[in-house]
C-alpha cells in the first residue's frame, strides 16, 4: 500500500521486526536508538517509554558487554515494542541477545569474526526467525577498502555491503535490511542507489551523525527526502546528537511532509507578518505542545491574516484566519464561527480534540460493520 501515488516504491523483500512489517508494501516505519547507558535498566526503560509515546515503531538499544546483554534480558521482559540490538565484534553477545528474545540483530558479519563464529549466529537467528541489520558506515570502513579507495566513497561502501551480504549469501540467510550512512549527503545517495538495483532486501535510511537538532534535520530531510522520493527506502533512522525522541519527530515529519505516513497533527501555520491579526508564532507553538498526545491524522491551519488564510483553511479539516476585530474559525473547510485573540488557543485546542474524537469513532463504527 502507498500512499502518495507520486512515488513508485522500490519493490523489496519483507522481513519482520517483531509485529512491525519492514519492506515489500509495508509503511515506511520510524526507528530511533536509546542513548543511555543499557546497564542502567530504568533509565532505558524510561527513555524507550518516552519514544514509544512520540510513535516509535522500533526502538535500537546498544548492547556492548555481556552485562549488557543481561540488562537487554530485563529491558525486553518489560517493553512490547520491537526491539534491535546493536552489538559489534564479540558473537558471544549476539548469540545471548538472540536467546533473550531479540527482535533484530544489527552486526556486520565480517568483524564478527571466523566463519564458525558468524554461522552460529547466523544458524541461531534462523532457528528463532530473527532477521538481521548489516550497518555500512562511511566513517567504519575496513582498512583494506580504505586501502583501496584512498577515502570513504560511496563505491567503498557499496563493495562492503556487498561482502557482508556475500556472507550471509554463503550461509543462505535472506532475512537482512541493510544501511549504507555517511555524514555527507551526496555520498549517502550515491551509495543506496547504486545498491538498490543490486538486491532485494529493504532498506534502512539515514545520514549518519548528521548533526544537532536544526543543522542534523535539514541534512537529515534533504538526504532522506531525495531517496524516498524516489522510492527508496523501508525504515528510517533520524540521527541527531538531540534527544531521541526529537529524532521521532522529525522522522514523522519528513513522511507526513512527502504524504507518505500520517500520524498526528500536520499543522499548516503562516510564518506571520504585519498583516497578522494574533501573535502566530505564539499560538501555533502552544498549540504544538497541547496537541503532541493526538495520533489520529488531522489537518490544522493557523493563517495570521485574510490573504491566504481562507485559502488554506478551506483545504483544512480545521482551520483559521486572522481578522478584524476577530479571527474566523473553519471546520472542513467551511466557515463556522468566530473567535477572539483571548481565547484563541483554547477554542482551536477544544476544536481539533472535538474532530478528532470524532473521526475516531467513525472509524470504529468501520471496523465494527466490517
Amino acid at each position: 500500500m502507498n500512499p502518495n501515488p507520486l512515488i513508485s516504491r522500490r519493490k523489496t523483500r519483507q522481513i519482520m521486526v517483531g509485529n512491525v512489517a519492514v519492506g515489500g508494501d509495508a509503511p515506511i516505519s520510524v526507528q530511533s536508538m536509546t542513548n543511555t547507558e543499557t546497564c542502567d535498566v530504568e533509565a532505558t526503560l524510561a527513555q524507550i517509554e518516552r519514544l514509544q509515546k512520540a510513535g516509535a515503531d522500533i526502538v535500537r538499544v546498544s548492547v556492548p558487554s555481556m552485562d549488557a546483554a543481561e540488562a537487554f534480558k530485563q529491558i525486553r521482559a518489560r517493553v512490547q515494542l520491537p526491539l534491535v540490538a546493536d552489538i559489534h565484534f564479540d558473537h558471544r553477545i549476539a548469540l545471548k541477545v538472540l536467546e533473550y528474545g531479540v527482535d533484530c540483530l544489527r552486526i556486520n558479519p565480517g568483524n564478527i569474526g571466523s566463519e564458525a563464529k558468524i554461522r552460529a549466529v547466523v544458524d541461531s537467528a534462523k532457528d528463532k526467525n530473527i532477521p538481521l541489520r548489516i550497518g555500512v558506515n562511511a566513517g567504519s570502513l575496513g582498512k583494506a577498502l580504505l586501502r583501496k579507495y584512498k577515502e570513504p566513497n560511496a563505491q567503498a561502501m557499496v563493495e562492503s555491503a556487498l561482502y557482508q551480504i556475500d556472507i550471509l549469501d554463503k550461509l543462505n540467510f535472506q532475512e537482512f535490511k541493510i544501511s549504507l550512512k555517511a555524514s555527507e549527503i551526496f555520498m549517502t545517495l550515491e551509495a543506496y542507489r547504486e545498491l538498490a538495483g543490486q538486491i532485494e532486501q529493504p532498506f534502512h535510511l539515514g545520514i549518519t551523525e548528521a548533526g544537532g537538532l536544526r543543522s542534523g534535520t535539514v541534512k537529515s530531510a534533504i538526504g532522506l527526502g531525495s531517496l524516498l522520493m524516489e522510492g527508496i527506502g523501508d525504515t528510517i533512522r533520524i540521527s541527531l546528537a538531540a534527544d531521541p525522541v526529537e529524532e521521532v519527530k522529525v522522522g514523522f515529519d519528513i513522511l507526513k511532509s512527502l504524504r507518505l505516513r500520517h500520524r498526528g497533527v500536520n499543522l499548516v501555520a503562516c510564518p506571520s507578518c504585519s498583516r497578522q491579526n494574533f501573535d502566530v508564532i505564539a499560538v501555533v507553538n502552544e498549540l504544538e505542545s497541547r496537541l503532541e498526545d493526538i495520533t489520529t491524522p488531522i489537518d490544522v491551519a493557523v493563517i495570521g491574516c485574510i490573504v491566504n488564510g481562507p485559502g488554506e483553511a478551506k483545504v483544512a479539516e480545521i482551520g483559521l484566519t486572522g481578522a478584524s476585530p476577530n479571527n474566523l474559525a473553519y471546520v472542513d473547510g467551511a466557515p463556522d464561527h468566530k473567535i477572539n485573540n483571548d481565547t484563541l488557543v483554547d477554542e482551536l485546542e477544544s476544536m481539533v480534540r472535538a474532530k478528532v474524537a470524532a473521526k475516531d469513532a467513525a472509524n470504529k463504527d468501520i471496523i465494527a460493520s466490517g
